[in-house]
């Protein structure tokens, strides 16, 4: 609307010498100041994080088992009286063995020295043996004495029958019996594969080993 002076009357007020010019704002510009124009980078602090420390995981050193200490005095003494008993032997030396008795013996007790000597620096520097694994045993559970009584009787009978039998008899119920201790009733099988490994030792000791197992009641035939 625009404001008309009445006849007569004062001119409407003008723009007086402290007032600027009335800007009219035009559509789709901005009308603040540009969030661009500023040259300073507003920067956010980052909270402080502590970093993550995992836990330090200190290898508790084994302690010593000083009983492996008689272990290697054992091993030492072995050696020594190895070596004692290899001097006090005389000179045997024949055609057929030039080097003799002596040489052997004496290097398995330098061998055993050196072995307790190896043994007594790893023992000292902390070497523990490692534990065996792999085995289902249960300590707890009881022995089995009818097992371990049923193999002795086997054990017996064969020290019993193979001077007046031979040890392809006795050795045949040495071998079936300790199957039947051990929980085999597979008798007639188990007969015939005892029979076999009778047979196999008889004439692997008298062949192969030149030594005669007592044949007894079977002596001309086998």
């Amino acid at each position: 609307m625009t404001t008309r002076p009445e006849p007569g009357g004062d001119p409407p007020p003008g723009p007086g010498p402290g007032t600027g010019p009335v800007t009219v704002p035009v559509p789709g510009q901005p009308t603040g100041p540009d969030p661009t124009a500023s040259d300073a980078t507003a920067t956010v602090p980052a909270p402080d994080v502590e970093p993550a420390t995992e836990p330090v995981s200190v290898a508790a050193t084994p302690p010593r088992d000083r009983a492996q200490y008689a272990v290697c005095a054992f091993l030492a003494l072995v050696g020594v009286l190895v070596i004692i008993d290899a001097a006090r032997t005389g000179q045997a030396i024949s055609a057929a063995d030039a080097i003799g008795p002596k040489p052997v013996p004496i290097l398995l007790g330098v061998l055993l020295l050196l072995v307790a000597t190896i043994y007594t620096v790893d023992v000292a520097r902390g070497g523990t043996g490692e534990p065996e694994a792999g085995e289902d045993v249960d300590p707890t559970t009881p022995i089995d004495w009818r097992t371990v009584l049923l193999l002795i009787g086997a054990f017996g009978v064969n020290a019993v029958l193979i001077d007046r039998l031979g040890w392809v008899i006795s050795g045949t119920l040495l071998f079936w019996g300790s199957a039947f201790a051990l929980g085999n009733r597979r008798h007639v099988h188990n007969l015939l594969i005892a029979v076999a490994l009778s047979l196999a030792t008889f004439y692997t000791f008298a062949i192969g080993l030149g030594v005669n197992l007592p044949a007894g009641v079977l002596q001309g035939i086998l």
